[in-house]
């Protein structure tokens, strides 16, 4: 069992950076792939990024790469994902995800969930 609490979201200007951060709790963090979603108001969740449980590897979505990267602390039980140059496209709940399994971009394979934080991007 995994439990993640994200946070780091807020209110932001255009072309300017959010940081957020996702804790989670157990013993046996460093086994799960991690990933952050967003989901935009009337909106699917949609993919953000991934980091391999193992080798770190990492893909990001092609509407945040350049712009955003996922990384973990496997000491600290922490994932982040630092948002930079964003955009008001980018406005959205966004979600940290745990995945005791290979990666995947599908969100309905994601076992754990946190609560999600609002970010917003002014123009």
């Amino acid at each position: 069992q995994v439990q993640l609490v994200e946070s780091g979201g807020g209110l932001v200007q255009a072309g300017g950076s959010l940081r957020l951060s996702c804790a989670a709790s157990g013993r046996t963090f460093s086994s799960y792939v991690m990933a952050w979603f967003r989901q935009a108001p009337g909106k699917e969740r949609e993919f953000v990024a991934f980091i391999n449980r193992s080798d770190g590897r990492t893909y990001h979505a092609d509407s945040v790469k350049g712009r955003f990267t996922i990384s973990r602390d496997n000491a600290k039980n922490m994932v982040y994902l630092q948002m930079n140059s964003l955009k008001p496209e980018d406005t959205a709940v966004y979600y940290c995800a745990a995945r005791g399994r290979g990666t995947t971009l599908v969100a309905g394979a994601y076992d754990y969930w946190g609560q999600g934080t609002q970010a917003t991007v002014s123009s």
